[in-house]
């Protein structure tokens, strides 16, 4: 039982939190304030999540967002350094490409994007946010779409 524990414990999964708000609600005897957080998660060998979570306090808000972005995880087929081919997605407002690039390239890419395909394992690669939105929340979210989107073939 014990072993079981430790198991759970003892994750190969790297964190991020890449977006911390205060969010309020307004009731009848005056504010109510709650926070919620936007946690990326990936074990950089082709697995990624996202989660989104709100809670009374900080940790307790970083804690269910870790447990949404494990139920939320996607592998990412690696060609490698890099990724089979070039995916755009769109979520919400925001739309993002993303380009495989040559052997030592680097990755190329900025915000909540960045720190998706970093966690993802993905080390040579270019994306670019074409959307108007700053918003790191749905960036990374349109990332995880890009990355559903690419498909493993067998060369």
């Amino acid at each position: 039982m014990f072993d079981k524990r430790r198991q759970i414990k003892k994750d190969d999964f790297k964190e991020k939190v890449i977006d911390l708000r205060r969010v309020t609600r307004v009731t009848k005897g005056g504010k109510r304030f709650r926070f919620r957080v936007t946690i990326v998660i990936g074990d950089e060998k082709g697995k990624v999540g996202v989660g989104i979570a709100k809670g009374a306090d900080v940790q307790q808000a970083v804690q269910k967002a870790k447990l949404n972005a494990k139920k939320a995880l996607i592998t990412v087929p690696l060609n490698g350094r890099t990724i089979m081919h070039e995916v755009d997605a769109k979520f919400s407002a925001a739309k993002v490409l993303v380009k495989p690039a040559k052997e030592g390239h680097g990755l190329i890419a900025g915000g909540a994007v960045r720190i998706v395909l970093s966690l993802a394992g993905i080390k040579d690669i270019s994306a670019k946010c074409l959307g108007k939105t700053t918003n790191k929340l749905t960036n990374a979210l349109a990332t995880i779409e890009a990355l559903k989107k690419i498909k493993k073939t067998s060369s």
